[in-house]
């Protein structure tokens, strides 16, 4: 199997495409892919050319970090829950995602994503007893990693802008459920950073890999 994988040595100079040949199982993720493309000190591309290691991200690989986001077969997705065997054609492409500033190959700097929640301070410092009883909404929103794919997808979307995709949403619900003190401060920041800018494409729905109910969390919000 061909492994095209997009790589950058430092966030200032140019891509390029760079091939390796796999020939292990299918059983494996594209996480564990990029570990065996890594595991020998001499590492060698499709050429027969020594290359350096891929750069790439992962902490947990066990789907609860968000670490590994990247683009795979033209799809978002994390790299560790997904498998080689479920990908058609002999051929894989991997690319970082496109939303954020790339440091090295397969790793992006998503900070803006926790940058943008303090600026609009939509994070809880005061935890309250929900009365609306929406326990199990709740929970599953702050089952969020912050792990971009949302935005990746997102046609409105541009990292640096006022519109703050997805992941903001779903925290301004789940902040106004845990703390009624803060409705009004979020009234004003969710119109102004999400409310007045998203045509609803659900593609955030999609791609989430916690499955998270995005448009669930956005009626409820505009209810409140």
């Amino acid at each position: 199997m061909k492994v095209k994988i997009l790589r950058q040595v430092t966030p200032v100079s140019e891509p390029y495409w760079e091939g390796f040949n796999y020939d292990g199982p299918p059983d494996i993720s594209v996480a564990g892919l990029l570990d065996h493309l890594n595991y020998n000190d001499d590492i060698v591309n499709d050429e027969g050319v020594n290359t350096t290691r891929i750069g790439w991200e992962c902490s947990c690989l066990q789907g609860v970090c968000g670490s590994c986001a990247m683009v795979i077969n033209g799809i978002p997705a994390l790299a560790c829950e997904t498998f080689v065997r479920d990908l058609k054609g002999n051929e894989i492409t991997i690319r970082p995602l496109r939303k954020f500033p790339v440091i090295h190959d397969l790793i992006t700097d998503r900070s803006s994503i926790h940058e943008n929640l303090k600026k609009t301070n939509i994070f809880i410092r005061e935890w309250q007893q929900s009365e609306d009883k929406d326990h199990e909404h709740q929970y599953l929103a702050a089952k969020c990693l912050k792990c971009g794919l949302c935005l990746e997808v997102c046609p409105n979307y541009v990292n640096g802008q006022t519109f703050y995709g997805a992941v903001f949403a779903n925290d301004c619900y789940l902040v106004s459920s845990r703390n009624r003190n803060k409705i009004s401060e979020i009234r004003k920041v969710y119109g102004e950073h999400f409310g007045g800018g998203c045509s609803k494409s659900l593609s955030c729905v999609d791609v989430c890999p916690m499955k998270i109910p995005t448009l669930a969390s956005m009626s409820k919000l505009n209810r409140r």
